[in-house]
């Protein structure tokens, strides 16, 4: 299934702010950018003399991209108190990249004390920018519409932020529709489900929303989808799907893919658990 012509254009939830239809990037892009800005950073803080003084912090008037690097580098050599005081005046002076730093750096507890609500924070300005088409930006924005989904599906515990099921739909379907990105995909292909967020259940609807996820290798859609293609009489394809999902999963997810793969095989016939075998295997060598 193609996602490539899939827009939209909905007002983000509680702003007001219309976000026009862009070009869908992968997060391979911030990557990217990762990659370029740690080339000079081997061995010291290359942009220590120009930015940043020991005891004074960031230098006034630096340039905030100048600014930027000089956290990544920072962060890199570990010296993560200097890269988060760097982020935050980059971020502050318009640095969307900067922004999600600090913004993921919250909500891991990484560098500075865990606090989802500062995280929301960070993430919630991001997604409010007037992203233009082709920019390196535009993954920085679909994760943090991801977040935002996430945050507002289950609420923050001791903040301002409650429950709302129907706002975080609206942010996973702007990510899944605009970024193509697969951890929203499988978000709406969930809600599709159980009919969560404010849409009607869906089986059809979850199914297109899960494939478009799995044919990007998120090993979670990939087990989902195979998972309704075995209650659906499809055992053989629908348990192989599973078996090959749970040798890709990542540990978070390995858990709850096994349980689900593991009951589908206990309700399966000996010969249909030896074919499924060889087809998971096939899929995992050759790709699917």
């Amino acid at each position: 299934m193609d996602d490539r012509y899939l827009t939209s254009s909905a007002r983000a939830p509680g702003n007001g702010i219309r976000i026009t239809s862009l070009p869908v990037r992968s997060i391979a892009r911030a990557a990217l950018v990762a990659a370029v800005l740690g080339a000079g950073t081997a061995g010291s803080l290359a942009f220590d003399d120009n930015v940043f003084d020991d005891k004074t912090g960031v230098k006034a008037q630096s340039n905030p991209w100048a600014v930027f690097r000089f956290g990544f580098s920072a962060y890199k050599s570990g010296h993560k108190d200097q890269a988060v005081e760097a982020y935050r005046y980059a971020a502050e002076n318009g640095q969307i990249g900067a922004r999600w730093k600090l913004a993921r750096m919250y909500a891991e507890g990484d560098g500075v004390a865990r606090n989802d609500y500062e995280a929301f924070k960070f993430f919630s300005a991001i997604v409010q920018q007037d992203v233009e088409p082709g920019s390196p930006d535009e993954s920085y924005v679909s994760d943090a519409l991801v977040a935002m989904g996430r945050y507002l599906k289950k609420g923050i515990p001791d903040s301002p932020v409650r429950a709302d099921p129907v706002a975080a739909q609206e942010y996973f379907m702007r990510a899944a529709a605009t970024y193509r990105n697969p951890n929203a995909q499988f978000e709406m292909g969930k809600m599709f489900l159980r009919g969560d967020g404010g849409v009607k259940a869906s089986v059809r609807q979850a199914g297109r929303w899960l494939q478009l996820a799995a044919e990007k290798g998120h090993a979670g859609a990939q087990a989902t989808l195979g998972n309704l293609l075995f209650e659906s009489g499809k055992v053989v394809r629908g348990l192989a799907m599973m078996t090959a999902a749970l040798e890709r999963a990542s540990p978070i997810d390995r858990a709850w893919i096994q349980t689900m793969q593991e009951e589908a095989f206990a309700l399966a016939a000996e010969a249909d658990r030896r074919t499924a075998i060889a087809l998971a295997q096939d899929i995992l060598t050759k790709g699917d």
